[in-house]
Protein backbone atom coordinates (compact mmCIF):
# COMPACT_ATOMS: atom_id res chain seq x y z
CA UNK A 1 0.00 0.00 0.00
CA UNK A 2 3.04 2.07 0.78
CA UNK A 3 4.56 1.45 -2.19
CA UNK A 4 1.41 2.33 -4.78
CA UNK A 5 1.01 5.64 -2.37
CA UNK A 6 3.88 6.46 -3.05
CA UNK A 7 4.17 5.73 -6.81
CA UNK A 8 0.60 7.72 -7.29
CA UNK A 9 2.32 10.95 -5.82
CA UNK A 10 5.13 10.29 -7.95
CA UNK A 11 3.19 10.47 -11.10
CA UNK A 12 0.93 12.70 -10.25
CA UNK A 13 3.70 15.42 -9.07
CA UNK A 14 5.93 14.71 -12.54
CA UNK A 15 2.25 14.49 -14.90
CA UNK A 16 1.61 18.39 -13.70
CA UNK A 17 5.02 19.57 -13.91
CA UNK A 18 5.23 18.25 -17.38
CA UNK A 19 1.80 19.74 -18.59
CA UNK A 20 2.99 22.75 -16.68
CA UNK A 21 6.39 23.17 -18.54
CA UNK A 22 5.19 22.01 -22.24
CA UNK A 23 2.16 24.70 -21.57
CA UNK A 24 4.63 27.17 -21.64
CA UNK A 25 5.89 26.66 -24.93
CA UNK A 26 2.55 25.72 -26.27
CA UNK A 27 1.10 29.38 -24.93
CA UNK A 28 3.97 31.36 -26.39
CA UNK A 29 4.15 29.59 -29.56
CA UNK A 30 0.33 30.68 -30.38
CA UNK A 31 0.70 33.75 -28.73
CA UNK A 32 3.17 34.23 -32.03
CA UNK A 33 0.92 32.33 -34.38
CA UNK A 34 3.63 29.17 -34.55
CA UNK A 35 1.49 25.98 -34.85
CA UNK A 36 2.08 23.17 -32.69
CA UNK A 37 2.07 20.03 -34.41
CA UNK A 38 1.53 17.49 -30.72
CA UNK A 39 1.28 17.68 -27.54
CA UNK A 40 1.85 14.89 -25.49
CA UNK A 41 2.35 13.51 -22.06
CA UNK A 42 4.39 10.20 -21.68
CA UNK A 43 6.03 9.29 -24.66
CA UNK A 44 5.09 6.31 -26.91
CA UNK A 45 2.16 4.85 -28.64
CA UNK A 46 -0.63 7.09 -27.64
CA UNK A 47 -3.29 5.45 -25.08
CA UNK A 48 -5.53 8.61 -25.35
CA UNK A 49 -5.71 11.37 -28.15
CA UNK A 50 -7.64 14.11 -29.28
CA UNK A 51 -7.54 17.16 -31.63
CA UNK A 52 -8.13 20.58 -31.08
CA UNK A 53 -7.48 22.91 -33.47
CA UNK A 54 -4.25 22.54 -35.37
CA UNK A 55 -2.62 20.21 -32.35
CA UNK A 56 -3.24 16.48 -31.62
CA UNK A 57 -2.62 15.97 -27.74
CA UNK A 58 -2.42 12.47 -26.43
CA UNK A 59 -1.34 10.68 -23.48
CA UNK A 60 1.43 8.13 -23.98
CA UNK A 61 1.87 4.79 -22.73
CA UNK A 62 5.57 5.36 -21.19
CA UNK A 63 4.80 7.22 -17.97
CA UNK A 64 8.21 9.34 -18.40
CA UNK A 65 8.58 12.94 -19.71
CA UNK A 66 6.66 14.70 -22.25
CA UNK A 67 6.71 16.81 -25.27
CA UNK A 68 5.75 20.01 -27.09
CA UNK A 69 5.99 19.24 -31.14
CA UNK A 70 6.74 22.57 -32.20
CA UNK A 71 6.55 23.28 -36.33
CA UNK A 72 9.68 23.94 -37.90
CA UNK A 73 11.48 23.17 -34.91
CA UNK A 74 14.97 20.93 -34.50
CA UNK A 75 14.23 18.95 -31.63
CA UNK A 76 13.93 15.72 -29.92
CA UNK A 77 11.78 14.41 -32.43
CA UNK A 78 14.72 14.91 -34.83
CA UNK A 79 12.13 15.54 -37.71
CA UNK A 80 14.60 16.85 -40.58
CA UNK A 81 11.94 16.19 -43.25
CA UNK A 82 10.28 19.59 -42.62
CA UNK A 83 12.90 21.43 -43.01
CA UNK A 84 14.13 20.17 -46.34
CA UNK A 85 10.67 22.32 -47.50
CA UNK A 86 10.04 25.81 -47.63
CA UNK A 87 9.79 27.68 -44.64
CA UNK A 88 6.15 28.14 -43.95
CA UNK A 89 4.99 31.68 -42.35
CA UNK A 90 3.27 29.30 -39.05
CA UNK A 91 6.84 28.12 -38.53
CA UNK A 92 9.02 28.45 -35.49
CA UNK A 93 12.20 28.91 -37.81
CA UNK A 94 10.37 31.62 -39.69
CA UNK A 95 10.15 33.75 -36.39
CA UNK A 96 12.04 36.59 -35.01
CA UNK A 97 14.74 35.69 -32.68
CA UNK A 98 13.13 37.27 -29.64
CA UNK A 99 9.92 35.36 -30.08
CA UNK A 100 11.60 32.09 -30.49
CA UNK A 101 13.94 33.28 -27.46
CA UNK A 102 9.80 33.51 -25.65
CA UNK A 103 8.83 30.33 -26.93
CA UNK A 104 11.57 28.27 -25.50
CA UNK A 105 12.02 30.18 -22.15
CA UNK A 106 8.48 29.66 -21.55
CA UNK A 107 8.57 26.24 -20.23
CA UNK A 108 11.53 27.31 -17.22
CA UNK A 109 9.23 30.49 -16.21
CA UNK A 110 6.29 28.49 -16.28
CA UNK A 111 7.61 26.05 -13.76
CA UNK A 112 8.91 29.26 -11.73
CA UNK A 113 5.17 30.98 -11.81
CA UNK A 114 3.92 27.55 -11.10
CA UNK A 115 6.70 27.14 -7.99
CA UNK A 116 5.70 30.77 -6.75
CA UNK A 117 1.96 30.01 -6.71
CA UNK A 118 2.25 26.70 -4.85
CA UNK A 119 4.66 28.26 -2.12
CA UNK A 120 2.22 31.74 -1.35
CA UNK A 121 -0.60 28.46 -0.91
CA UNK A 122 1.31 27.02 1.73
CA UNK A 123 2.26 30.20 2.89
CA UNK A 124 -1.43 31.54 3.28
CA UNK A 125 -2.78 28.05 4.42
CA UNK A 126 -0.04 26.48 6.66
CA UNK A 127 2.49 29.27 6.86
CA UNK A 128 5.96 28.40 8.28
CA UNK A 129 7.26 26.24 11.19
CA UNK A 130 10.51 25.28 11.54
CA UNK A 131 12.86 24.38 14.40
CA UNK A 132 14.95 27.59 15.43
CA UNK A 133 18.63 27.56 15.57
CA UNK A 134 18.65 30.08 17.99
CA UNK A 135 18.74 27.97 21.21
CA UNK A 136 19.19 24.46 19.68
CA UNK A 137 22.12 21.95 20.37
CA UNK A 138 23.27 19.28 18.33
CA UNK A 139 23.31 15.38 18.88
CA UNK A 140 25.67 14.67 15.88
CA UNK A 141 25.93 11.66 13.89
CA UNK A 142 29.59 9.68 13.34
CA UNK A 143 30.64 11.77 10.82
CA UNK A 144 29.96 14.63 12.35
CA UNK A 145 32.40 13.45 15.82
CA UNK A 146 34.45 12.61 13.60
CA UNK A 147 34.97 16.16 11.56
CA UNK A 148 34.95 17.57 15.72
CA UNK A 149 31.15 17.77 16.59
CA UNK A 150 30.01 17.09 19.89
CA UNK A 151 27.01 16.49 21.36
CA UNK A 152 25.49 19.30 22.97
CA UNK A 153 27.63 22.08 20.67
CA UNK A 154 25.37 25.05 19.65
CA UNK A 155 26.40 26.10 16.02
CA UNK A 156 27.07 30.14 16.33
CA UNK A 157 28.19 30.51 12.93
CA UNK A 158 29.44 29.11 9.61
CA UNK A 159 32.00 31.13 8.57
CA UNK A 160 30.16 34.34 9.97
CA UNK A 161 26.89 33.30 8.42
CA UNK A 162 24.00 32.69 11.58
CA UNK A 163 21.61 29.82 10.41
CA UNK A 164 18.11 30.59 11.44
CA UNK A 165 16.74 27.07 10.26
CA UNK A 166 18.04 24.46 12.48
CA UNK A 167 16.72 21.76 9.75
CA UNK A 168 19.01 23.20 7.40
CA UNK A 169 22.54 22.85 9.33
CA UNK A 170 24.00 20.13 6.90
CA UNK A 171 22.68 21.60 3.80
CA UNK A 172 24.06 24.99 4.89
CA UNK A 173 27.63 23.31 5.62
CA UNK A 174 27.66 21.59 2.40
CA UNK A 175 26.30 24.29 0.22
CA UNK A 176 28.13 27.15 1.54
CA UNK A 177 31.80 25.35 1.42
CA UNK A 178 32.01 25.96 4.85
CA UNK A 179 35.75 26.35 6.38
CA UNK A 180 35.18 27.66 9.77
CA UNK A 181 32.23 26.84 12.27
CA UNK A 182 31.84 28.68 15.46
CA UNK A 183 30.47 26.65 18.03
CA UNK A 184 29.26 27.35 21.89
CA UNK A 185 30.38 24.40 23.54
CA UNK A 186 29.40 24.25 27.37
CA UNK A 187 30.49 28.12 28.32
CA UNK A 188 33.04 27.98 25.98
CA UNK A 189 33.12 29.68 22.52
CA UNK A 190 35.61 27.87 19.70
CA UNK A 191 36.42 27.42 16.18
CA UNK A 192 36.33 24.63 14.43
CA UNK A 193 38.06 24.06 10.85
CA UNK A 194 36.53 21.57 8.55
CA UNK A 195 38.26 19.49 6.37
CA UNK A 196 36.76 19.89 2.99
CA UNK A 197 37.14 16.49 2.26
CA UNK A 198 34.74 15.71 4.44
CA UNK A 199 31.98 17.41 2.25
CA UNK A 200 31.25 14.61 0.17
CA UNK A 201 30.71 12.43 2.78
CA UNK A 202 28.38 15.59 4.27
CA UNK A 203 26.25 15.32 1.23
CA UNK A 204 25.49 11.55 1.42
CA UNK A 205 25.11 11.06 5.06
CA UNK A 206 21.40 10.82 6.75
CA UNK A 207 21.33 13.71 9.79
CA UNK A 208 24.31 14.85 10.43
CA UNK A 209 22.54 16.82 12.94
CA UNK A 210 19.71 15.48 15.07
CA UNK A 211 18.49 17.81 17.81
CA UNK A 212 20.32 17.49 21.05
CA UNK A 213 17.16 17.41 23.39
CA UNK A 214 17.73 17.86 26.86
CA UNK A 215 16.03 15.53 29.50
CA UNK A 216 13.59 18.10 31.16
CA UNK A 217 10.26 17.22 31.90
CA UNK A 218 7.42 18.37 30.37
CA UNK A 219 4.62 15.49 31.54
CA UNK A 220 4.59 11.62 32.38
CA UNK A 221 2.93 9.09 30.36
CA UNK A 222 -0.68 8.37 32.57
CA UNK A 223 0.32 4.57 30.94
CA UNK A 224 3.72 4.87 31.73
CA UNK A 225 5.89 3.07 35.02
CA UNK A 226 6.51 5.89 36.95
CA UNK A 227 2.77 8.44 36.18
CA UNK A 228 2.87 8.96 40.11
CA UNK A 229 6.73 8.93 41.15
CA UNK A 230 7.43 12.28 41.99
CA UNK A 231 8.24 13.57 38.67
CA UNK A 232 6.80 16.99 37.96
CA UNK A 233 6.71 19.43 34.91
CA UNK A 234 9.99 21.32 34.56
CA UNK A 235 12.16 18.67 36.37
CA UNK A 236 15.65 18.64 34.88
CA UNK A 237 17.43 14.76 35.23
CA UNK A 238 20.92 15.24 36.01
CA UNK A 239 21.67 11.93 36.33
CA UNK A 240 20.25 7.77 37.05
CA UNK A 241 22.38 5.77 39.67
CA UNK A 242 25.42 9.02 39.52
CA UNK A 243 25.53 8.38 35.77
CA UNK A 244 25.30 11.43 34.21
CA UNK A 245 22.80 12.63 31.83
CA UNK A 246 22.55 16.27 30.11
CA UNK A 247 19.96 15.17 26.67
CA UNK A 248 17.66 12.47 26.02
CA UNK A 249 20.75 10.77 23.15
CA UNK A 250 23.11 10.22 26.36
CA UNK A 251 20.18 8.99 28.76
CA UNK A 252 19.48 5.82 26.41
CA UNK A 253 22.44 3.56 26.64
CA UNK A 254 22.14 4.53 30.58
CA UNK A 255 18.44 3.42 30.76
CA UNK A 256 19.07 0.20 28.40
CA UNK A 257 21.85 -1.18 30.81
CA UNK A 258 19.29 -0.59 33.05
CA UNK A 259 16.19 -2.18 32.01
CA UNK A 260 13.77 -3.53 34.40
CA UNK A 261 15.15 -1.69 37.75
CA UNK A 262 14.35 1.25 39.72
CA UNK A 263 17.11 3.41 40.11
CA UNK A 264 17.61 7.10 41.76
CA UNK A 265 17.42 10.39 39.33
CA UNK A 266 19.06 12.96 40.23
CA UNK A 267 16.43 16.32 39.72
CA UNK A 268 17.07 19.78 39.42
CA UNK A 269 13.96 21.67 40.39
CA UNK A 270 14.24 25.71 40.61
CA UNK A 271 17.10 25.82 42.74
CA UNK A 272 16.56 22.52 44.67
CA UNK A 273 18.62 19.28 43.83
CA UNK A 274 16.43 15.90 44.75
CA UNK A 275 16.25 12.37 44.86
CA UNK A 276 13.39 10.68 42.66
CA UNK A 277 13.26 7.01 42.45
CA UNK A 278 12.47 6.06 38.70
CA UNK A 279 11.42 2.58 37.61
CA UNK A 280 13.00 1.45 33.82
CA UNK A 281 10.87 -0.46 31.69
CA UNK A 282 12.19 -3.60 29.39
CA UNK A 283 12.06 -0.97 26.73
CA UNK A 284 14.47 1.07 28.27
CA UNK A 285 12.14 3.71 29.24
CA UNK A 286 10.91 5.68 31.93
CA UNK A 287 7.41 6.88 30.15
CA UNK A 288 8.84 10.90 30.33
CA UNK A 289 7.55 13.25 27.76
CA UNK A 290 10.07 15.96 26.82
CA UNK A 291 9.60 19.45 26.92
CA UNK A 292 9.68 20.50 23.28
CA UNK A 293 12.10 22.82 21.40
CA UNK A 294 11.64 25.94 20.19
CA UNK A 295 9.69 26.23 17.10
CA UNK A 296 9.36 29.46 15.17
CA UNK A 297 6.12 29.66 13.71
CA UNK A 298 4.84 32.47 10.93
CA UNK A 299 1.53 32.94 9.97
CA UNK A 300 0.66 35.08 6.85
CA UNK A 301 -2.48 36.77 5.61
CA UNK A 302 -3.44 36.72 2.09
CA UNK A 303 -1.67 40.16 0.96
CA UNK A 304 1.90 38.65 2.97
CA UNK A 305 1.76 35.40 1.51
CA UNK A 306 2.71 36.41 -1.46
CA UNK A 307 5.89 37.97 -1.04
CA UNK A 308 6.55 35.02 1.20
CA UNK A 309 5.84 32.62 -1.36
CA UNK A 310 8.34 34.64 -3.51
CA UNK A 311 11.30 34.40 -1.06
CA UNK A 312 10.39 30.86 -0.54
CA UNK A 313 10.96 30.36 -4.48
CA UNK A 314 14.06 32.36 -4.46
CA UNK A 315 15.52 30.71 -1.42
CA UNK A 316 14.80 27.61 -3.17
CA UNK A 317 16.49 28.80 -6.25
CA UNK A 318 19.49 29.88 -4.91
CA UNK A 319 19.76 26.54 -2.48
CA UNK A 320 19.37 24.37 -5.83
CA UNK A 321 22.34 26.48 -7.76
CA UNK A 322 24.21 25.78 -4.89
CA UNK A 323 23.89 22.28 -5.09
CA UNK A 324 24.27 22.63 -8.95
CA UNK A 325 27.66 24.53 -7.60
CA UNK A 326 28.70 21.61 -5.87
CA UNK A 327 27.93 18.87 -8.55
CA UNK A 328 30.22 20.05 -11.02
CA UNK A 329 32.99 19.84 -8.47
CA UNK A 330 34.21 16.41 -8.48
CA UNK A 331 35.56 16.72 -5.34
CA UNK A 332 32.85 17.18 -3.49
CA UNK A 333 31.30 13.99 -4.82
CA UNK A 334 28.05 15.58 -5.71
CA UNK A 335 27.31 13.27 -8.68
CA UNK A 336 26.94 10.19 -6.39
CA UNK A 337 23.51 12.29 -5.15
CA UNK A 338 22.69 12.76 -8.35
CA UNK A 339 19.01 10.59 -8.78
CA UNK A 340 16.30 9.62 -10.91
CA UNK A 341 12.67 9.04 -9.97
CA UNK A 342 13.26 6.38 -7.96
CA UNK A 343 15.15 9.03 -5.63
CA UNK A 344 12.19 11.02 -6.39
CA UNK A 345 9.48 8.51 -4.77
CA UNK A 346 11.23 8.26 -1.30
CA UNK A 347 11.22 12.11 -0.62
CA UNK A 348 7.15 11.46 -0.66
CA UNK A 349 5.56 10.79 2.54
CA UNK A 350 3.88 7.22 3.20
CA UNK A 351 0.61 8.24 3.50
CA UNK A 352 -0.76 11.52 1.92
CA UNK A 353 -0.29 14.79 2.92
CA UNK A 354 -1.18 17.84 0.92
CA UNK A 355 1.68 20.04 2.87
CA UNK A 356 4.38 17.62 2.46
CA UNK A 357 2.90 16.77 -1.38
CA UNK A 358 2.97 20.91 -2.21
CA UNK A 359 6.11 21.50 -0.66
CA UNK A 360 7.94 18.65 -2.59
CA UNK A 361 6.19 19.96 -6.11
CA UNK A 362 7.37 23.49 -5.35
CA UNK A 363 10.67 22.20 -4.83
CA UNK A 364 10.47 19.66 -7.92
CA UNK A 365 8.95 22.44 -10.23
CA UNK A 366 12.30 24.86 -9.26
CA UNK A 367 14.41 22.09 -10.03
CA UNK A 368 12.84 21.40 -13.50
CA UNK A 369 13.23 24.88 -14.49
CA UNK A 370 16.50 25.41 -13.28
CA UNK A 371 17.81 22.08 -15.02
CA UNK A 372 16.00 22.80 -18.21
CA UNK A 373 18.08 26.04 -18.17
CA UNK A 374 21.39 24.36 -18.24
CA UNK A 375 23.38 25.03 -21.84
CA UNK A 376 22.60 21.71 -22.97
CA UNK A 377 21.70 21.67 -26.38
CA UNK A 378 18.64 18.74 -25.87
CA UNK A 379 17.70 21.13 -23.13
CA UNK A 380 15.79 24.47 -23.50
CA UNK A 381 18.88 26.20 -22.89
CA UNK A 382 20.67 24.77 -24.90
CA UNK A 383 17.89 26.43 -27.43
CA UNK A 384 18.13 29.81 -26.04
CA UNK A 385 21.60 29.79 -25.76
CA UNK A 386 22.03 29.72 -29.31
CA UNK A 387 19.16 31.74 -29.92
CA UNK A 388 20.96 35.06 -27.90
CA UNK A 389 24.05 33.86 -29.71
CA UNK A 390 21.96 34.98 -33.01
CA UNK A 391 20.70 37.88 -31.34
CA UNK A 392 24.24 39.12 -29.62
CA UNK A 393 26.25 38.21 -33.15
CA UNK A 394 23.20 38.80 -35.76
CA UNK A 395 24.15 35.20 -37.35
CA UNK A 396 21.56 32.01 -37.14
CA UNK A 397 23.13 28.66 -36.33
CA UNK A 398 22.74 26.53 -39.10
CA UNK A 399 20.05 23.82 -39.40
CA UNK A 400 23.12 20.88 -39.60
CA UNK A 401 24.81 22.52 -36.59
CA UNK A 402 21.39 22.77 -34.45
CA UNK A 403 20.81 18.74 -35.29
CA UNK A 404 24.32 17.49 -34.43
CA UNK A 405 24.20 19.68 -31.27
CA UNK A 406 20.71 18.29 -30.54
CA UNK A 407 22.25 14.43 -30.81
CA UNK A 408 25.00 15.90 -28.53
CA UNK A 409 23.06 16.75 -26.16
CA UNK A 410 20.74 13.44 -26.53
CA UNK A 411 23.76 11.86 -25.40
CA UNK A 412 24.52 13.92 -22.57
CA UNK A 413 21.24 13.32 -21.05
CA UNK A 414 21.22 9.75 -21.65
CA UNK A 415 24.91 9.44 -19.51
CA UNK A 416 23.13 11.75 -17.02
CA UNK A 417 20.18 9.74 -16.57
CA UNK A 418 22.31 6.40 -16.73
CA UNK A 419 24.34 8.46 -13.72
CA UNK A 420 21.15 8.75 -11.74
CA UNK A 421 19.45 5.15 -12.82
CA UNK A 422 23.01 3.91 -11.12
CA UNK A 423 23.36 6.10 -7.93
CA UNK A 424 19.51 5.00 -7.48
CA UNK A 425 20.39 1.12 -7.80
CA UNK A 426 23.67 1.19 -5.78
CA UNK A 427 21.71 3.12 -2.58
CA UNK A 428 19.34 0.66 -2.92
CA UNK A 429 21.74 -2.54 -2.93
CA UNK A 430 23.41 -0.92 0.27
Amino acid sequence: MVALVKTLQVILALSLLIIVHELGHFTWARIFGIRVERFYLFFGKALVKWHWGETEFGIGWIPFGGYCKIAGMIDESMDLEQLKKEPRPWEFRTKPAWQRLLVMAGGVLNNFIFAILIYCVIAGVWGEAFISNRNAQIAPNELAQEMGFRLGDHVIDFDGYEPDNFGMLQADLARRDVRNARLLRDSDTLNLYIDQAYISDVLNSPVMFDLAVPFVVDSMRADGPNGSCGLQRGDRVLSFDGEPVQFIQDARPVLAARRGLTVDACVLRGADTLSVPVAIDSLGQVGVILRMPDIERRHYSFAEAIPAGLRLTWETITGYVQDLGMLVRPSTGAYKSVGSFIAIGQVFPDAWDWYRFLSILALLSVMLGIMNLLPIPALDGGHILFTLYEIITGRKPGDRFLAVMQVIGMILLIALMVLAFGNDIGRLIH
